[in-house]
């Protein structure tokens, strides 16, 4: 059966929320009915067909073409199936997902994957800031799952992750990891500055040395057993963190944020 299609017609001038277009809500729906729902667009709502062409009918795969910055909340709250953006995502892109896959073949805005609970979301581009944070005025981030950036990310990425992983294979913005309080964020390019500013727990992976702020301690070089552990559980990943050469186990280790309960750790390749 062929994937449930939704190839954009032109481009709308406001952003439109495509958050009603997720696997689970339209399981037990026929095209007609997939076709009447309706999508806010700025202040006023349209029709499904006004803005997409629609196709197929595996809603377990939804398949988005055309797919350009403005339209946001895809996948939020997904329940299982798999969505493919082909083309960019906007802002809350995997918000609150439980479980699933999204795969975005372009960018993806702020707050992509913030407070997603499990699931795995792929951004072959870059991400905007926030990545797997809490919405503002929220004390939690993202709870559980795994997001891979390809390119590059914001500032405060896994602001506020309380579990789960997030890989960047490029480099990130300011405040990386900041009020942490569980979780692993793995860098493999440059990171900005205040590194783990706040963070109480977790664990910051990286390739390149920081530049830490004095509440931060050098505890020394350590050999980690838990390290080839962590990088043979993304074996199964289309990326360098799955490559045999990018894993280690000997790192220098620094303990902070002391300014919080100092209890996260910055692991630096050595």
């Amino acid at each position: 059966m062929s994937a449930l299609t939704f190839t954009l017609k032109t481009r709308p001038d406001q952003r439109v929320d495509m958050s009603p277009l997720v696997c689970h809500a339209l399981e037990k729906l026929d095209p007609t009915e997939i076709a009447a729902i309706k999508l806010h667009c700025g202040k006023r709502k349209v029709r499904v067909d006004e803005l997409f062409t629609i196709s197929g009918f595996d809603s377990t795969h939804i398949l988005i073409k055309n797919s350009f910055s403005k339209l946001d909340y895809i996948g939020k709250e997904l329940d299982g199936g798999i969505i493919h953006v082909e083309g960019d995502a906007g802002a809350y892109c995997g918000m609150g997902m439980k479980k699933g896959i999204i795969n975005v073949l372009g960018n993806a805005g702020i707050y992509a994957g913030c407070e997603m609970k499990k699931g795995l979301l792929e951004i072959s581009g870059n991400a905007g800031d926030f990545l797997g944070g809490a919405l503002a005025g929220n004390k939690m981030g993202m709870k559980g799952g795994l997001i891979l950036v390809k390119g590059n990310a914001g500032d405060r990425v896994g602001d506020h992750l309380r579990r789960g992983t997030i890989l960047i294979e490029g480099g990130t913005g300011d405040y990386c990891g900041s009020r942490m309080i569980a979780g692993t964020i793995a860098v493999m390019g440059n990171t900005g500055k205040f590194l783990g500013h706040n963070m109480r727990r977790g664990t910051l992976l990286l390739w390149n040395m920081p530049k830490l702020s004095a509440s931060f301690n050098d505890c020394g070089s350590h050999t980690l057993a838990f390290l080839p552990m962590l990088f043979d559980s993304f074996k199964e990943l289309n990326s360098p963190f799955a490559e045999s050469e990018n894993a280690f186990n000997r790192v220098q280790r620094f303990a902070g944020d002391m300014a919080e309960i100092g209890r996260g750790e910055v692991l630096v390749k050595i």
